[in-house]
């Protein structure tokens, strides 16, 4: 009874953590993130968040699609003048920075305003390398308005100016279970800002112009 007793409050004092760090992430988020790009104001590079462009169903991944298009408006308003895509190239077979670029030329973006970072394995190495092998010390995040916030708190970690532009959610069952795991995912930022976790690879420098 009495390990019983001591184990149930180890599950509340965790759940009561995780619950904690979600909203602190939001609630510092909340004058960084929009929606509107009549209000958002203009940086030099936008920083689209990877995502594999098809689900394991083979269709469309609307997390891919929906930051694609969110890229492109940006673009288009002239609210950014550079597309940083940040993505997993950890296999020949599984490209999601050229995904990106491949679909952005066919929407009308020119190549030599597209860079791409083939090393964001994770939002916290997209966002370092932004900084640490790009040069960049402000800059608009682009992908869910969830994940915006979790990457807003690695960026204001790491004494980045970013904002942020948030891509159109996903709803229904597939939303909700990415959503469930994003406390996970806050937590785990959170851990890495505690002990100073570093991206997988750093490398040379690569100016953006």
């Amino acid at each position: 009874m009495k390990y019983s007793k001591i184990i149930i409050r180890l599950i509340i004092a965790t759940i009561t953590l995780v619950v904690l760090i979600d909203f602190s992430m939001s609630y510092k988020a909340r004058h960084y993130v929009f929606d509107d790009l009549e209000t958002i104001q203009n940086n030099k590079v936008g920083l689209v968040l990877g995502a594999g462009k098809y689900t394991s169903h083979g269709n469309i991944n609307l997390y891919y699609k929906y930051r694609l298009e969110a890229a492109i408006r940006l673009y288009k308003a002239g609210k950014i003048e550079f597309i940083l895509v940040s993505g997993d190239n950890g296999r020949k077979d599984y490209d999601e920075p050229s995904d990106f670029k491949n679909d952005l030329i066919k929407r009308g973006i020119p190549a030599r305003k597209i860079v791409l970072d083939y090393a964001g394995f994770r939002t916290l190495d997209s966002v370092v390398r932004a900084k640490e092998i790009f040069g960049l010390s402000e800059f608009t995040i682009i992908s869910q308005k969830f994940h915006n916030e979790r990457a807003l708190f690695l960026a204001k970690s790491h004494n980045i100016k970013a904002i942020a532009f948030n891509a159109k959610d996903i709803r229904g069952r597939f939303g909700l279970k990415t959503n469930l795991r994003e406390y996970l995912a806050r937590t785990k930022a959170a851990v890495d800002i505690l002990f100073h976790v570093k991206p997988k690879f750093l490398g040379k420098k690569i100016e953006i112009s």
